[in-house]
């Protein structure tokens, strides 16, 4: 990869990182479910200027509501639940482990041994991480939470379908899909008057937070990894991804003196270099069709 382009997959790593810290922030003053609505609506500006992609509405939904919806509603309940924000960075890319596991489910995509020690590296990391539970956030919680990176997951294999068009465009009206049912969903849960009252008391703090999350956070930076992708294959860009948990530990730690037991902190490093392990492996074979 060019220096160039090392930089920007590394200030999108640092951004994703930052992003749970920026998410924490705004919940302060928004439901989880209305911060997630104001994410995708800022994030959709963009579909003003651009027309909708050469993709089918049904994929296109499927598509929004896996890989955006789903993976950030949920982020933003179980953080809102009490669920740490440097755990739950660290859980969100254990996607990579559930990515794998579909795609050899769905698609006879063996992984390759390197991969398998991987996601048993990865899964051991998770199950330690489940022996911390109930102390300082509930099991339904973290239940919620891993509900995340599956979603996440999922809508990773169905992006695979969304073949040769322009990747700014189509995360543009991915985030406006996602955000229509989002607002629907807010005035039932939250209701109309208290969603009016929250916009309209938005604080300057709660207000920068939303920008950086559907501005910076999904328009851009999901654009500039789109990029990366199409100009350089996965296994060179993917493994930057792992820089994300870290970076949202760090920020975690020093914005809200978030600290980890022997345990936890074992079990997120485990977690970490399982997928590290997944990642820096050479990819999944097909399984050969048998007549």
């Amino acid at each position: 990869m060019k220096p160039a382009d090392v930089c920007i997959a590394v200030l999108v790593a640092v951004i994703w990182g930052l992003a749970f810290v920026a998410s924490r922030i705004a919940l302060n003053e928004f439901s989880p479910e209305l911060m997630t609505t104001l994410r995708f609506a800022i994030a959709a500006v963009p579909c003003l200027f651009v027309r909708r992609p050469d993709v089918s509405w049904p994929l296109l939904i499927a598509i929004s509501f896996t890989l955006f919806l789903g993976q950030f509603l949920a982020q933003s309940i179980a953080i809102a639940q009490g669920v740490p924000v440097g755990l739950t960075s660290v859980i969100v890319q254990s996607q990579a482990l559930f990515t794998i596991g579909f795609a050899a489910l769905l698609f006879a995509e063996l992984p390759t041994r390197m991969q398998t020690i991987g996601i048993a590296i990865a899964t051991v990391g998770l199950l330690m991480i489940c022996g911390t539970v109930g102390y300082d956030f509930s099991v339904g919680a973290f239940a919620v939470l891993m509900i995340s990176p599956v979603s996440f997951a999922v809508g990773n294999l169905l992006l695979r379908r969304a073949q040769d068009v322009r990747m700014f465009d189509l995360f543009a009206w991915l985030c406006l899909v996602a955000a229509v049912p989002l607002f629907a969903l807010t005035l039932v849960s939250n209701g109309p008057q208290p969603t009016w009252h929250a916009l309209t008391q938005m604080s300057l703090t709660g207000l920068v937070c939303m920008l950086g999350l559907g501005g910076i956070s999904t328009s851009i930076a999901y654009w500039l990894w789109g990029r990366l992708l199409r100009d350089y294959t996965a296994a060179q860009v993917v493994p930057f991804a792992l820089l994300v948990p870290f970076v949202g530990s760090a920020a975690s730690s020093v914005a809200f003196c978030e600290t980890f037991g022997p345990l936890r902190l074992a079990g997120m490093v485990t977690v970490v270099g399982g997928i590290a392990v997944m990642l820096l492996s050479r990819r999944a074979q097909t399984l050969p069709k048998i007549a």
